[in-house]
């Protein structure tokens, strides 16, 4: 495991993110599916996100990703999404047709965290350094 640091921070966030085109439409193959790429490669550069891991199905996006502090899951997801549609729609005009409403991807989209240690292994730590007048819900 390898933290990144920022200037003030140390950090290491890592999200499990997936999304899908509306009606789960199997579009993302040859041209289409290199584009979204790219374009999606460019977004995570300008925000400093890196990519650990990823996917391109026929049909959906899964990303193994690691955001920094300053930047939230849903500013990222919505920055990538909305790029890629919208570049997407500009340049290919059979999605362009297929998706006349301009809502190329669904609306919602899968975000959990990923980490080395568990949820037991932080509480075990909290139980060890809890006090009196620490943030102990039972206090």
């Amino acid at each position: 495991m390898a933290y990144r640091s920022g200037c003030h921070t140390t950090f290491h966030h890592r999200y499990h993110l997936v999304w899908a085109p509306k009606y789960r439409y199997k579009v993302l193959i040859g041209d289409v599916r290199l584009r979204v790429r790219e374009i999606i490669k460019q977004v995570c550069d300008e925000m400093g996100v890196t990519i650990v891991n990823g996917a391109l199905s026929r049909d959906h996006v899964h990303m193994f990703v690691e955001i920094p502090p300053h930047v939230s899951v849903s500013d990222f997801v919505r920055r990538a999404r909305g790029r890629s549609s919208r570049k997407i729609q500009q340049e290919f005009e059979h999605i362009r047709k297929r998706y006349w409403g301009q809502r190329f991807w669904q609306r919602g989209y899968f975000s959990t965290t990923s980490g080395n240690i568990t949820g037991d292994i932080i509480m075990r730590y909290l139980d060890r350094h809890t006090h009196k007048d620490g943030f102990s819900p039972s206090a």
